[in-house]
């Protein structure tokens, strides 16, 4: 037992894993232990076993298996990470558990399974399982079934996904094995409960068999509901509901409630493959279909008749089937035909579902017409059909169709009409049948009622019927207000037997038992209504609940039981309600009415009614009114009364007094009595007569308001304005006017007659009477706040001088809003009037629309039109489009029925011509306008494609097609667009533009959405592709869309939704989902009255609308719909606590508040670092916008809650600006004691300081200002340099500050402007300065001009970005500004430039015109300031630039930099550090020589020599000891950001201006020439190339062109590029970076300029000519050889091709083909050479054999066959292997020249090898072959034409011709240049010199005594120039070979050393300012010698006039002679400054 014990100490997780069995078993016990005992279900003990759980149930050892398993399903059940190891431990469950023999193991796995489904895993189970289906083990199969079953009756359909099982179903039922059988029938039965009949079609192609018994079963299922049993972990509350349920033993109302969620989710149809059946018609489908002959258009129908009995059909383009289809129906004559056309087209719909939706709209007229055929089996056809149509689409979209045969004259069509109706209100519900559709439908069908054929009224009572069942008697009484009681009974009887589809117990459980039997057909309607209707009930849940319980009859929210007498069966409305019989009483004889009066007034007064005297009149009306007072409302006789009043002299009255008691009375008894219609029509003649009376008129207007209230107004204002228009009376008329304006403000809009008024309207405008005109125009004012613009519309064609009055008082209205009405609501109001006052309200706007007048246009859009649009040629296609355009403009507004238009129009969308395409696209803006809401018809037809040109590539069209959709959906409303899947299928198509316009549409129109179509769920997988999306705009715009689809769709369908992504892209998106729930907007809340009612008052008001749907949203996804007045409550109240539980967390930070001393910033290690990257990665928001959205705020919290203190986060973002202040002091308090916290912290620091400059605040402005300057006071201090990611996120916000109007933050800024110079880069301020210079506001313009001065005052021409000449052509379009602070500053800017840089500004302005240039002129010459500065400021400043600007936190720290008050002293500080930036002093840019030998007049005054200055020079000299070597700051940091650095020096490379070109290459040379810095350079080689032979490129066509340009320059341009070169191929490493394309154009540029005669010509053009030649070597060498050779072959190529390209550029290209040659012995086998011959290959191509013959020179063809011989012959064989990247190797000859060059080696090297073999040959012998003796003469060449080895190899080839006398150089200097076989002979020659005697250098060798100082050759410029002795002869190589060796032995350097090479021209290591004038080349070469003594490390060089080195040397050196230099010098310059004075 040993070994037991051993591993019994072990710890658990390494049990589990051990190899004994016994061991694992003890481990699984354990961990099962362990799994039961833990709490915390996130603990980190459950990570450990990750990775072993897998392992848990898959073990070997049976017994061990069984724990392993329990132990699993324990980890699965209570760990919180279980669900990552999902997909691992399913599969082994299925594939090692379900194949045990142990029935407790497949127990356990199955639990396992089971378990993982209920933490949300469902879909990875069951993937698996159905994976463990087509194992062929049969156990494993049968074990899957069972454990799906189970699944699916414990979880129910809605988790378990049952397409993928029942696809796999038919399978199984063909299974050999009996069990697999028997257990798919018993999961085909568990499914069966869950989906009933929509099973059936999927199976019904098993064995029939089969089908069977499967029948049987199905019989046996209960019909009860199944339940959902077993929860997922998200669904514990309907877990306890469920439970509560089973304790009380019933399944009541609630558990229906769940069972019928999943009754309609699954639909037969969604488990159907969808069938294309548009290729199966027949060919001649079309033409059949035409046929004169019945029996052929009977076949073709058959076809189709066929091919549309499948249940799902693909969707496609079906118009042309639907035309033929509808054709038939429509015209045929045989009716058998029509029937079967009818059956397909019922087929198609079926099959197509809300894709024939489209169509509908084509057909339903058609059939509804054809309902005039009497035969049964036609009419049978013809419902089925419009039933199946009626599904697809909508009854808003058919209303049209359907209203306008309502009136035919043929009662069968009639019938048919409502009964079609009847059926379709079964399929509505409240929602989708609202009052606008009621309205209409109900008018029509209350004709039908009283219609004379029996058939038609019984029609008409079912239909109404059904409509009463589904709206409600609320809903629809108001428009059965006039239907006699024995109807209404009819009516209500009807609708009393009405079965609907979706049940009727408003969001209860009935619908859903009712629609059970429904689901075979309408299961998606079903769904999709069902829940609407559930919706709709939540929401109102007040009238709703109650309305059922009413006895029919009464009203149903008035309380009292409606009074008979009072208002009979009044409606719901309480406006409504006088309209009921009350209002028309029957008229009575005037007896009836005197004995009616005579009850109830004094007898006197009635006798003095018509009395002579008016005083007894007056008497007699004052009595009439005492006695009306008085009177009860029940006992008035209102109409005797106002008839006794009209008796005579009535109306006539003459005297005013009696007139106005008589109006009074008449308001009075309209007021106190029950005024009828009837009593009204008595007296408005007589008070219209009085309207206009001066007298008399205000009591005439306060009568008809009183009868208004009465009688309601809209019938009152149409009476009399009638009256008034009747007559002739101008006052009347105008005072009417006036009154209706007054009545519609008091009573609102509701219900009036527009149609009507605007008619009258329009006589008024055309009064001749001013008066009239006016009050008409008032009252379209009024009219106007109601109606809105749609008003206009009806008075287009007046006058344009009346049109514009009208406009004027339009104007005058907009933006006020409607007042409230203030009668016409209090007497009827019981308890809803307010409710439909407000409904009304709504539709005003659209009634209008709907009144206009609007012509039929069918008729004109004629087949030849249609065909105009679609012909061949784009001019006709362009002449009909006009034509529609005319059609649509003259008819103004037009009715829906366009015929055959959109077909025409919708194939124009897609016309190759785009002026087209925009032309349809205003054409159908045009359309929409004209049609009004009946647009909504052609959404799918016509608005869809609109959308699909939002994907066009031209902008304009894009913006055109944005503006038609816009016009639409104004139109339209949102609803039309977003049903069905035409919008998801635009999104999925993966175009970016579609993408990025379609998402900005959404998120636009989303929010402003109360509820949207469940079809949008349809949109979210696609939106989740373009989150991820290749192109930034689309991943945004998805981004930003996000929250809006969120807020409709609730955050779990959206989570839900993403659990078909793949994983990695799954996390992504559920994170942003997180970010987005955050941001997620409440829905625009619904008017205040629902908020009233929602909730029942449970929480405060200004919750109201947000909770209700927060919470409805909620209890949609969760599927589980409580009872809606409880949930709307809970909704509410829970809100509020969650607002309440905010502000509780928010307390403890008062706590804290004591807690302040700890530091404010927190140092995270490598924070700021991590937060770019997130930048740069796109996983953050980019510092960018034009005001800061809340998600920047949001983020930018985030971000600093991990470094910054939370007290002070909390000032940061608190609401009120004090708090801001507060914080920045803290901050400035903190600044300085907490340096490296603010740093590290910066960049937050800055984009918070952003948010700062957005505010209004100027208190908080200043103080962020202040802090600013501290801020880069102390970050210049510590030499911080900011990022590029700092400062793009900062300075383009400063910058919009420089135009604040308060003068002092313009100073403020300013000074923060001119300080951040010192922490970054001016020329990269001035890109963003220029920026500002584009801003509208001409303040900031004018400021950021002003700094541009300042900036190019300061740091010279070079911070112009991008070039001078394009910064100041910038500039100078801001002379012509409109703005004349901007122009001066524009000027006065340039005046500076032109003070720095003299004329040539102007040849850099470039043309201004002629008026800018005079101002510049005048300017420049009174600034009368010369450029005589110039030169030296520039030299000045660019130390400081060099050091202070591109010093990324330069390590060399100095002392506090002063105030940029003088930036001259502080640059002069900055450059005078000589070991950092080797400038020369100024002091000393003179030229001795020439001062020494010049004994004339001296013009310039000596300046004051500095003498600190010079010792400063000399004090490093005197220190033996080895020193470092300090760098070029600009890179030596390494560990900052380098890289950026790097780019922008690099980007400065091939920049324009000569100056910053040299300074950036002798930066990058300083590197390269640093082994441990060099490496910096990494991974920028290819960006350095290119930017260098852009450089060549622009020297070779524009400097050398330039005639202004100081020839010089360019010399000196050219040494530095190549000298940088040169030290980059010196380095292995870098030059193998370098690729092939950028290597080829590299070559290009250098040949080109070597062949380059303009070069040539220049005074030091054939040096850098050589020194090219030894780049070319060096590249040759050094880089990469696969890639170098690949690069000349392509080069070859071309340049054979170019005709223009000179013969000697390809001569030159070879040569350095056999230069690779000649290398390949050595380098072969690092050669990639299937890519070389590759590229041979496509050479040969292009040039095969033949035609290479043909070339003017024979080189081509022996280049490519030495090539491929030398190739064959270090490789044999092989090569042949190494053709594999070619596709087709017969395309070129390559592979037959190869297999012949290797035929003729192997023949020839055979017999060659032996004999070498044999006799042992060695190289060096004689008997060497002669290709041997090539090689090694050869390898000495390459040697003596290499720098490093140069000498060594002169030395072996002068051993070697020592050898063999007779050794043939001739061959390998014939080809080289007349320089270099100078060299080898002088060379030659030199060595043995040399070594005859003994090393000395006899004084012979050709340096004259007088030119020792001066012949070293150190211009400045080139790399080797000529030197300047006497004659001017060219003096040779070996004469700077001995100079060399004279000066090192000066310096006491031993002469042999040979690795102490310095790179070639380290002359480029130019600090960073090259010198101005050549005055200073003597001076250096005077230097030289000095310069030698420090610099060991580099010493001149055969070629490399050595001029500035840097840095100190690494060898001591030798102090005497140095001490003697320095002397010398020092006695020069005292001579010099004697000789002066």
């Amino acid at each position: 037992m040993g070994d037991d014990s051993e591993w019994m100490k072990l710890p658990i997780d390494q049990k589990c894993e051990h190899k004994l069995w016994k061991a694992r078993l003890n481990g699984y016990e354990e961990a099962l232990k362990l799994f039961q005992k833990i709490d915390d279900e996130k603990s980190p003990e459950w990570s450990k076993y990750l990775g072993l759980i897998k392992k848990f149930v898959t073990d070997s050892n049976a017994v061990a298996q069984l724990k392993g398993l329990e132990a699993a399903l324990a980890y699965v059940e209570n760990a919180h990470v279980a669900g990552k190891t999902t997909g691992e431990v399913a599969s082994g469950v299925v594939n090692k558990v379900f194949n045990q023999p142990k029935a407790r193991a497949k127990e356990l796995g199955v639990d396992i399974c089971l378990m993982y489904i209920e933490i949300e895993k469902g879909e990875a189970v069951q993937e698996e399982l159905l994976k463990g289906l087509d194992n062929k083990n049969p156990k494993i199969i049968v074990a899957c079934i069972e454990t799906l079953r189970k699944a699916l009756s414990e979880f129910g359909s809605k988790i378990i996904s049952l397409k993928p099982i029942i696809k796999v179903l038919p399978k199984l039922f063909e299974s050999r094995e009996k069990a697999v059988r028997d257990e798919a029938k018993l999961l085909a039965v568990e499914i069966y409960r869950w989906i009933r009949d929509a099973l059936r079609p999927p199976l019904q192609n098993i064995n029939s068999v089969q089908l069977k018994e499967l029948e049987e079963e199905w019989v046996k299922v209960s019909a009860a509901a199944p339940k959902q049993t077993r929860f997922l972990r998200s669904q514990q509350e309907l877990k306890a509901k469920f439970e509560q349920q089973q304790a009380v033993g019933g399944d009541g109302d609630g558990g229906d409630d769940d069972g019928e969620e999943v009754v309609p989710q699954v639909d037969a149809y969604e488990l159907l493959e969808a069938v294309e059946i548009l290729s199966k018609l027949p060919k001649d489908f079309y033409e059949k279909i035409e046929a004169k002959k019945w029996q052929e258009r009977k076949e073709a129908l058959e076809a189709v008749e066929l091919l549309v009995k499948n249940p799902k059909l693909e969707s496609g383009d079906y118009a042309d089937l639907v035309k033929v289809l509808k054709k038939v129906v429509g015209k045929d004559t045989n009716v058998m035909l029509v029937a079967l056309a009818a059956k397909c087209l019922a087929g198609l719909a079926t099959g197509l579902r809300k894709k024939f939706g489209q169509y509908a709209g084509h057909v339903v007229p058609t059939i509804l017409e054809k309902f005039k055929e009497k035969k049964p089996q036609v009419v049978q056809a013809l419902q089925e059909a419009i039933d199946a149509i009626f599904l697809t689409t909508t009854l808003q979209n058919i209303s049209e169709d359907i209203l306008a045969v309502m009136d035919n004259k043929n009662p069968t069509i009639k019938q048919q009409t409502s009964l079609f109706i009847a059926r379709s209100f079964r399929h509505c519900t409240p929602s989708t049948l609202p009052k606008s559709l009621l309205k209409p439908f109900c008018a029509a069908l209350l004709k039908h009622i009283n219609d004379s054929a029996p058939e038609v009224r019984d029609a008409g009572f079912e239909a109404l019927g059904t409509a009463l069942k589904v709206a409600g008697e609320k809903a629809v009484n108001p428009f059965l207000a006039d239907v006699d009681k024995l109807k209404l009974d009819r009516i209500k009887e009807c609708a009393e037997k009405v079965e609907l589809v979706y049940g009727k117990k408003t969001g209860g459980a009935a619908e859903k038992k009712e629609s059970k039997p429904v689901v075979g057909k309408t299961p998606a309607l079903s769904g999709t209504a069902a829940d609407k209707e559930t919706k709709d009930a939540a929401t109102k849940p007040g009238p709703l609940k109650k309305a059922p319980a009413v006895k029919p009859g009464g009203p149903p929210k008035k309380g009292k039981p409606a009074a008979a007498a009072g208002m009979g069966g009044a409606g719901a409305k309480g406006k409504k309600a006088p309209e009921t019989k009350e209002i028309f009483e029957s008229e009575l004889s005037i007896e009836v009415c005197e004995e009616k009066a005579a009850a109830v007034l004094p007898a006197s007064c009635i006798q003095q009614l018509d009395s002579g005297n008016w005083k007894e009149r007056l008497a007699s009306m004052e009595e009439f009114q005492k006695a009306v007072e008085l009177m009860e409302r029940s006992e008035m006789p209102c109409q005797a009364l106002v008839r006794m009043l009209a008796k005579k002299p009535g109306w006539k009255e003459t005297n005013f007094q009696v007139m106005q008691m008589k109006l009074h009375i008449v308001a009075l008894i309209a007021q106190k009595g029950n005024f009828s219609k009837t009593s009204a029509q008595v007296v408005l003649d007589g008070l219209v007569d009085k309207v206009g009376d001066v007298k008399c008129g205000s009591n005439a207007k306060e009568a008809m308001t009183a009868i208004a209230e009465a009688c309601q107004l809209p019938w009152t204002a149409e009476q009399v304005v009638a009256t008034a228009f009747s007559q002739k009376n101008p006052k009347n008329q105008s005072e009417t006017l006036n009154w209706l304006s007054n009545a519609i403000k008091e009573f609102g809009f509701s219900g009036l007659n527009v149609k009507a008024f605007i008619s009258n309207v329009k006589t008024a405008l055309a009064a001749t009477n001013p008066a009239v005109r006016t009050s008409a125009i008032t009252l379209l004012g009024v009219m106007y706040l109601y109606v809105g613009p749609p008003l206009r519309m009806f008075f287009e064609d007046e006058k344009p001088a009346l049109l514009s009055q009208i406009d004027a008082e339009f104007e005058k209205m907009q933006g006020q809003t409607a007042p409230a009405p203030t009668r016409g609501i209090s007497r009827h109001s019981g308890g809803s009037g307010d409710d439909g006052e407000e409904e009304e309200q709504e539709d005003v706007g659209n009634d209008v629309v709907d009144l206009l007048p609007r012509t039929d246009i069918g008729d004109k859009i004629t087949a030849e039109l249609v065909s105009k649009i679609g012909d061949k040629n784009w001019k006709i296609r362009k002449e009909g489009l006009d034509e529609v355009t005319s059609i649509i403009n003259d008819a103004k507004f037009i009715q829906p029925n366009i015929g055959e238009l959109p077909a025409a129009l919708k194939s124009r969308l897609n016309d190759s011509n785009k002026i087209l395409v925009q032309q349809t696209l205003s054409i159908l803006q045009q359309l929409a306008t004209a049609m009004g809401p009946n647009i909504k018809q052609h959404v799918k037809n016509l608005g869809i494609p609109v959308i699909t040109v939002l994907g066009d590539s031209k902008n304009n069209v894009r913006a055109a097609a944005l503006a038609t959709v816009n016009a639409w959906a104004e139109q339209t409303g949102m609803k039309e667009w977003l049903e069905g899947e035409d919008l998801s299928e635009e999104l999925k198509k993966e175009n970016p533009f579609l993408r990025q316009e379609l998402l900005g549409w959404l998120a636009e129109k989303l929010p402003t959405l109360r509820a949207v179509p469940s079809d949008l769920l349809l949109c979210v997988p696609h939106l989740y592709s373009c989150l991820e999306d290749r192109n930034g705009d689309v991943r945004k715009k998805a981004q930003d869309a996000l929250p809006f689809f969120m807020m409709h769709l609730g955050f779990e369908k959206m989570a839900k939704a993403t659990s078909k992504l793949k994983p990695t892209s799954k996390d992504q998106v559920l994170a942003m989902l997180e970010k987005a729930k955050a941001n997620m907007p409440a829905k625009p809340a619904p008017a205040a009255k629902a908020s009233s009612r929602v909730g029942g008052g449970a929480a405060p008001a200004k919750f109201q609308p947000a909770s209700a749907f927060a919470e409805d949203s909620g209890s949609n996804t969760m599927e589980s719909k409580p009872d809606p007045k409880k949930a709307k409550a809970g909704g509410a109240s829970s809100k509020a606590k969650g607002v309440q539980g905010k502000k509780v967390l928010s307390k403890p930070t008062l706590k804290e508040d004591d807690d302040k001393s700890g530091p404010i910033f927190i140092i995270v290690p490598n924070g700021k670092e991590q937060r770019m990257k997130d930048e740069k990665g796109l996983k953050v928001l980019k510092w960018n916008f034009t005001t800061p959205r809340d998600e920047y705020i949001e983020q930018l919290k985030t971000q600093m809650s991990s470094c910054v203190a939370k007290w002070l986060q909390d000032e940061m973002f608190h609401a009120d600006f004090q708090h801001h202040n507060k914080a920045l002091a803290v901050m400035i308090e903190h600044l300085e004691s907490e340096k490296d916290g603010v740093i590290s912290c910066l960049d937050l620091i800055l984009k918070w300081l952003t948010l700062r400059f957005f505010d209004t605040n100027t208190s908080v402005l200043m103080k962020a200002l202040e802090y600013l300057k501290l801020l880069f006071n102390l970050l210049s201090q510590e030499e911080y340099h900011l990022t590029e990611n700092e400062a793009s996120s900062f300075i383009p916000y400063l910058i919009l500050k420089v135009g604040e109007p308060k003068d002092v933050i313009r100073k403020d800024v300013r000074a923060i402007l001119n300080r951040m110079c010192l922490i970054y880069p001016a020329s990269k301020m001035f890109t963003f300065i220029m920026e500002g210079t584009k801003s509208k506001n001409s303040k900031q313009r004018a400021e950021c001009l002003e700094e541009l001065g300042c900036l190019v005052e300061s740091y010279g021409m070079n911070v112009c970005q991008p070039t001078p000449g394009k910064a100041l052509k910038e500039m100078a379009t801001h002379i012509g500004d409109r703005d004349n602070t901007v122009r001066n500053a524009a000027l006065n800017t340039i005046v500076t430039v032109y003070n720095v840089h003299g004329d040539q500004v102007f040849k850099l302005i470039g043309n201004l015109s002629e008026k800018d240039m005079s101002m510049l002129e005048e300017r420049i010459k009174r600034s009368a300031k010369r450029p005589s500065a110039a030169p030296v400021r520039q030299v000045e400043e660019k130390p400081q630039r060099a050091q202070n600007i591109s010093a990324n936190a330069s390590m060399l720290r100095k002392g506090p930099v002063e105030d940029m008050s003088s930036k001259l002293n502080q640059n002069r500080n900055m450059g005078g550090h000589s070991e950092t930036s080797h400038t020369v002093p100024r002091e000393f840019q003179l030229d001795l020589d020439e001062i020494e030998n010049d004994n004339g007049p001296v013009k310039c005054e000596m300046p004051a020599l500095v003498q600190h200055k010079l010792d400063d020079i000399f004090e490093p000299v005197l220190i033996p000891e080895p020193k470092i070597r300090a760098v070029s700051p600009h890179f030596d940091d390494m560990h900052s950001n380098t890289a950026s650095t790097i780019n922008f020096v690099i980007s400065q490379v091939a920049s324009g201006d000569i100056n910053t070109s040299i300074q950036a290459l002798a930066q990058i040379d300083e590197v390269l020439r640093q082994e441990d810095k060099a490496e910096a350079m990494s991974g920028h080689i290819d960006q350095f190339l290119i930017a260098t032979f852009m450089q060549l490129r622009l020297i070779y066509n524009t400097h050398m062109a330039d005639e202004k340009l100081d020839k010089d320059e360019i010399v000196k341009l050219y040494s530095c590029i190549i000298g940088s070169m040169i030290s980059l191929f010196q380095i292995e490493s870098l030059a193998r970076e370098a690729s092939t394309g950028v290597l080829k154009d590299l070559m290009h540029g250098l040949i080109t300029l070597m062949l380059d005669s303009r070069v040539e010509d220049l005074e030091e053009g054939e040096q850098v000519i050589r020194s090219v030649n030894l780049l070319v070597v060096k590249v040759l060498e050094k880089s990469d050889q696969t890639n170098i050779l690949s690069a000349l072959l392509v080069l070859l190529q071309d340049s054979l091709l170019a005709t223009a390209s000179s013969p000697k550029f390809s001569e030159l290209v070879m040569k350095c083909l056999w230069r690779m040659v000649r290398l390949l012995p050595e380098t072969i086998n690092s050669i990639n050479l299937d890519r070389i011959l590759l590229d041979i290959h496509n050479f040969m191509k292009v040039f095969p054999k033949e035609k290479l013959k043909q070339c003017k020179s024979e080189f081509p063809i022996r280049t490519l066959k030495t090539l491929l011989h030398t190739l064959c012959k270090l490789k044999g064989p092989k090569i042949l292997d190494h053709l594999t990247m070619i596709d087709n190797k017969n395309e070129s000859e390559l592979e037959a020249h190869l297999c012949r060059v290797m035929k003729h080696s192997m023949d020839q090297t055979g017999s060659k090898a032996d004999k070498d073999t044999e006799k042992g040959a060695s190289r060096t012998e004689e008997k060497a072959s002669k290709a041997k003796v090539n090689d090694i003469l050869a390898e000495i060449f390459k040697k003596i034409g290499s720098k490093e080895n140069t000498k060594e190899g002169l030395a072996e080839l002068y051993e070697y011709k020592k050898k063999y006398s007779d050794a043939d150089i001739e061959p390998f200097l014939k080809n080289s240049s007349q320089f270099f076989q100078s060299y080898v002979e002088r060379g030659l020659r030199l060595i043995e010199t040399e070594r005859e005697g003994k090393g000395r250098i006899p004084s012979s060798t050709g340096i004259s005594p007088q030119m020792e100082g001066t012949c070293v050759p150190v211009s400045t410029h080139t790399v080797s120039s000529s030197i300047g002795n006497t004659n001017g002869e060219e003096v040779g190589p070996s004469v700077y070979l001995e100079r060399l060796k004279i000066l090192r032995q000066r310096c006491g350097l031993d002469n042999a050393k040979q690795e102490d090479r310095p790179p070639l021209t380290s002359l480029l290591s130019k600090p960073a300012v090259p010198t101005v004038a050549s005055s200073t080349d003597m001076l250096h070469s005077k230097l030289s010698q000095l310069r030698e003594s420090r610099e060991q490390y580099q010493h001149l060089d055969l070629d490399s006039n050595q001029t500035h080195s840097s840095g100190i040397g690494t060898t001591p050196a030798s102090p005497s002679s140095a001490a003697a230099n320095i002397d010398d010098l020092k006695k020069r310059l005292e001579r010099i400054k004697s000789s002066r004075k």
